[in-house]
């Protein structure tokens, strides 16, 4: 006994006649007559006396479709309840964002959120990559707000912008004389990593073209933030590659040059497990989000896509 067959007889109920019955459910006439005694040869009574004009429910017929009347409205009031819990716009929602992308994006639209949800309570948490991937498996965080993509197949990934990558130089750097940077082998020499940010770090080595390079020749300092690794610059202590959020009040400072086009670029996404189901609310916030974005983010340039999730830099630190 399926339920397709339950709304078969509750329709042949209402309509006595079995080819206005069958255009109803979407089904052909011979179709909807095979699951009827499908049905009747499975529970061994007969639902409707054939024999009648019009088509007549049996006695025990009409018991056995008021019954399933009740079952069919019990489904659907699941139904609108789960419709209801996916447009719920109230509750806590725990957001993880990477901390290479959190002091930067999130003064922009947490305010600007809360307005657009005021009965949501958002619980604001910072992690690396892995953590978060981590966390939006076991249910501790709702959403995160991540380079993508993951290479994760219980993840969802919905796409909200491309940050691009800007070269973050020392004085008297050669290359601050040039209108767009282009990389030079000493760079990739005095590349500055930040630590335990490893798809971040895995996408640096992708653009200096340094994948093969262990984590321990790589780190003459145990740096944790952006805004550290950008002052060892100032001191001439290295070189680096930030995010333009990180750097975009100090464009025109002089320490900052852009890439030539294609610029190297991360993709920022909301990112959810493959069983979140509030819809409404990732909508919400991806639209918030996208409308506090500098509109210099909005412009369309010519990318290229750094990403991190197949880089064996990475996948070396997964299996450890």
């Amino acid at each position: 006994m399926t339920l397709q067959q339950l709304r078969y007889i509750v329709t042949l109920d209402q309509e006595r006649h079995f080819a206005r019955a069958a255009e109803l459910c979407a089904v052909s006439q011979p179709g909807l007559t095979i699951q009827l005694k499908n049905l009747e040869t499975e529970i061994g009574v007969k639902i409707f006396d054939r024999s009648r004009v019009p088509l007549t429910p049996t006695p025990t017929g009409e018991e056995i479709i008021e019954k399933a009347k009740k079952v069919l409205r019990e489904i659907d009031s699941i139904q609108n309840l789960i419709v209801n819990k996916k447009n719920d716009l109230q509750g806590t929602l725990n957001v993880g964002i990477i901390p290479t992308l959190s002091p930067y994006l999130v003064p922009l639209f947490i305010r600007q959120l809360e307005r657009a949800m005021p009965k949501m309570k958002f619980a604001i948490r910072e992690a690396s990559t892995y953590e978060l991937m981590q966390s939006l498996e076991t249910g501790r965080v709702d959403v995160a707000i991540m380079s993508t993509p993951t290479g994760n197949p219980n993840l969802k990934e919905f796409p909200l912008f491309q940050e691009p990558f800007v070269a973050y130089l020392y004085p008297h750097h050669p290359g601050l004389k040039e209108k767009n940077y282009h990389l030079r082998e000493q760079d990739k020499l005095e590349l500055l990593l930040l630590q335990e940010e490893y798809c971040f770090n895995a996408q640096l080595l992708d653009i200096c073209s340094r994948g093969k390079k262990k984590v321990q020749e790589q780190s003459l300092y145990e740096i944790n933030s952006i805004e550290t690794l950008k002052n060892l610059v100032r001191a001439s202590l290295g070189f680096a590659i930030v995010p333009w959020l990180s750097v975009r009040h100090e464009l025109q400072e002089g320490f900052c040059k852009t890439f030539k086009e294609p610029v190297p670029v991360r993709e920022i996404s909301l990112v959810v497990s493959d069983s979140f189901t509030r819809k409404l609310l990732l909508e919400k916030m991806s639209e918030v989000i996208w409308k506090c974005l500098p509109e210099a983010l909005k412009e369309n340039h010519k990318y290229k896509r750094i990403k991190w999730n197949d880089s064996p830099y990475f996948m070396k630190i997964l299996e450890g």
